[in-house]
């Protein structure tokens, strides 16, 4: 059967950043025409635009993105460094926390500015025959039916030139329009009731600036992280060249009781002030390229639509729209892409001809896979004093987390077992689920494995050291996680 015959119906997309594109290019399988609205004109190279402020700042993408873009854009990381992005392959990745010092070799990877990221799968998103941009309009409400129970298309205004209005209708519509998402808005306007979302007031901040590195600095490194202390008030920095022979150093804090300064001479002083002084080291044979910049983010919030006893049909939200993260773990782009994997696999197996109410479905779907990126994010911000959290998690299970990660990480840095360092670092890339890491049989074996018999002691204050109880106490506490495996898979 040809597939194209298969395609029918519209569909809309608001906002054209990473998360638009990769929703569009899931859509574009299923739906005869797919439209991307943003407010912005898209520059014609890999320059940053106003939509998307944090573009000047770090940007990465986590394992399980990285396996998900080869799926949807096969050959994107070749064809980032033919544009000229930096090649990560053969060269050293440093980590440096209280817990000890880590040195690997990184494989092949490509990393460059999110402006050149966009520019790049722009390109692709515009080959594909029945995608079409619609640039420098900005979506100003939903189109709905009478009794408000369907979203029949969008309504939208020119941002510049003659500001112009219109409507368009579409059989699909997907908010992915960021942080700056006026959804929840437009739904309680038309009568519905809209949860309270979850909120991590993180009150985070973080300045990056810019060097010129010369060859051997480039030669050898990959990335270099500097872990913060938040109870001591210590941020953490991170050293990640990119395209141009430049790197991108980045400061963080998070809690709002300091944050990272944007003066040339105090950035330089912080960064020799870090748990390590090494990037300030490694910077001496750097050019700086301008002053540091700064950027601010009061909270984190994570929508719940699924619990909704009504929702319009022809509606759904991807990307920051329906939940955004702690920049520093680099979790945006790839929650992203783990959401249009199943936003795809979802329309594959119902076909274009859905019955209501099948809107509802994906968004449990992606709220499974939300899960992990969240909880990881949620339970290493609460360690910085001044964060604060407002959702369904347990305190006492953020806690007993928080205390056995910093065993967990004790073990498995300064004792030197890379497999479970290796099993942490792919539950922080997504690639398997938490629970990995969090069962009653791996916390055994954890705290049995520690030399010190702190753990032991620990969990024996808590009252948990039996089996049952400690099983009780984490199925009571703890998030339900999906099984093992690739987060968001089946």
């Amino acid at each position: 059967m040809d597939v194209q015959a298969k395609k029918q119906g519209k569909a809309v997309v608001m906002g054209g950043s990473m998360a638009g594109m990769l929703a569009a290019r899931v859509l574009a399988d299923e739906f005869e025409e797919v439209l991307i609205v943003d407010r912005d004109e898209f520059p014609a190279g890999p320059e940053n635009r106003a939509g998307t402020p944090q573009a000047y700042h770090p940007h990465r993408l986590l394992p399980r993105g990285k396996m998900i873009l080869s799926e949807l854009f096969p050959g994107w990381m070749e064809e980032l460094l033919t544009y000229g992005a930096f090649s990560r392959e053969g060269k050293t990745i440093r980590s440096i926390s209280p817990y000890g010092t880590l040195e690997v070799t990184d494989r092949q990877d490509a990393v460059c500015t999110r402006a050149l990221l966009e520019w790049a799968f722009r390109r692709r998103i515009q080959v594909i025959p029945n995608i079409r941009l619609l640039a420098g309009w900005e979506v100003t409400g939903l189109q709905m039916t009478t009794d408000q129970s369907e979203v029949t298309g969008v309504l939208l205004r020119e941002r510049g030139g003659e500001r112009q209005s219109a409507a368009i209708e579409a059989d699909l519509v997907v908010d992915a329009s960021g942080r700056s998402s006026k959804l929840a808005r437009w739904l309680q306007a038309a009568g519905y009731e809209v949860p309270e979302p979850e909120r991590l007031a993180t009150s985070l901040g973080y300045s990056t600036r810019l060097y010129r590195m010369p060859g051997h600095v480039a030669d050898r490194w990959s990335v270099i992280l500097v872990e913060g202390i938040p109870a001591q008030g210590r941020g953490t920095g991170v050293f990640g060249p990119i395209e141009g022979n430049k790197v991108e150093v980045v400061l963080y804090c998070a809690g709002g009781q300091r944050y990272p300064s944007t003066d040339a001479e105090l950035y330089e002083q912080e960064l020799a002030e870090l748990y390590d002084p090494i990037l300030a080291e490694v910077l001496q044979d750097c050019e700086p390229l301008g002053p540091p910049r700064g950027y601010r983010v009061p909270e984190c919030f994570r929508q719940r639509f699924e619990q909704m006893e009504r929702w319009p049909s022809g509606l759904l939200a991807v990307g920051d729209a329906l939940c955004n993260f702690d920049p520093i773990y680099g979790q945006g782009i790839t929650v992203a892409a783990i959401e249009a994997e199943i936003l795809g696999r979802y329309l594959r197996g119902r076909g274009p001809g859905r019955s209501g109410g099948w809107e509802r479905e994906v968004f449990e779907q992606m709220q499974v896979a939300i899960e992990p990126a969240w909880w990881l994010t949620t339970v290493s911000d609460l360690c910085w004093p001044g964060v604060t959290y407002t959702g369904a998690y347990s305190p006492e299970g953020i806690a007993f987390a928080q205390t056995y990660l910093d065993l967990y990480r004790k073990l498995a840095v300064g004792g030197r077992r890379m497999e479970l360092f290796q099993k942490y670092m792919m539950v922080n890339g997504l690639l398997i689920s938490p629970q990995e890491i969090l069962s009653v049989e791996m916390i055994e074996a954890v705290l049995a494995a520690d030399p010190t018999g702190e753990g032991k002691r620990w969990l024996a204050g808590l009252g948990l050291e039996e089996w049952a109880r400690l099983q009780q106490f984490l199925k009571r506490n703890l998030p339900v996680f999906a099984g093992k495996g690739a987060i968001g898979r089946e």
